[in-house]
């Protein structure tokens, strides 16, 4: 049986948001969550593939983190992205997301590695909350197949790869809390009984993203054109768009 999820709905992939000079400026990027979760979103992501966290240091996850979680709501989770290449790596990343709020941990898929279970045993060890897979093949190959997903020590899996029928195969064997992470298949997510949508797309289009998932066919249509416009820059058009909308920064470190 599935137990409590983390979230339902609509999560945030939330952008981080840099001065002109690059340097994180993690009050503006909780000021953005906390608008954020104004409109509907139930669950805000930091330092994610979004969220450029290859380009961040420890300590500014540490600041990103403390950040959001002080400026939320205690209802609304704070999710902590914590993907690393080894399992060493993402566990360290996972005690200090904990030690500094967050309320859970996503731990992208290592990059060349076929059979992602060891990884994730080293970073549950580490984990003193609930700790979510991430499914990404995009970013990280190969990412995670189907048929190892009910034998990793996470409570959830975050799939962001867009594949519709690998959705519902998931939905089909894995008990944990399920999330897409494609603006396209979340009024699908909401349709099938997962537990919600972790977007980037919410950065810009919060309520479009909530209308989908509860079921607004024409909602999840323009969030679908919304998002074909953001994501071609990745991750510049997400805060172009955000910074056109809420007045945030558009500085980018990827790519930079």
């Amino acid at each position: 049986m599935r137990g409590m999820p983390l979230f339902t709905g609509v999560g945030v992939a939330l952008v981080t948001l840099f001065r002109e000079d690059g340097a994180v400026d993690a009050p503006a990027t909780a000021g953005l969550a906390a608008q954020l979760v104004d409109l509907g979103v139930r669950c805000v992501l930091v330092a994610g593939t979004t969220g450029e966290a290859a380009a961040l240091t420890a300590e500014e996850r540490d600041a990103l983190v403390g950040a959001v979680r002080a400026a939320l709501p205690a209802e609304v989770p704070v999710l902590a992205g914590t993907g690393a290449a080894t399992g060493r790596q993402a566990a360290e990343l996972t005690g200090r997301a904990f030690a500094v709020g967050a309320d859970a941990v996503l731990a992208l898929s290592p990059p060349g590695v076929p059979d992602p279970r060891p990884y994730y045993a080293a970073v549950a060890e580490a984990a003193t909350g609930p700790l979510l897979a991430y499914h990404f093949p995009t970013a990280s190959a190969p990412g995670i197949p189907v048929d190892l997903l009910p034998d990793l020590p996470v409570s959830g899996l975050k799939d962001s790869s867009g594949d519709a029928g690998r959705l519902l195969h998931e939905c089909d064997v894995f008990t944990g809390d399920l999330y897409t992470g494609a603006a396209s298949l979340v009024g699908v997510c909401g349709s099938i009984g997962a537990a919600g949508a972790l977007v980037a797309a919410a950065n810009v289009a919060p309520e479009l993203c909530v209308a989908a998932w509860g079921g607004d066919a024409d909602a999840q249509v323009r969030l679908a054109a919304v998002d074909r416009g953001a994501s071609a820059d990745f991750p510049a058009g997400y805060k172009r768009a955000a910074g056109e909308r809420f007045g945030t920064s558009v500085v980018t470190r990827v790519g930079g």
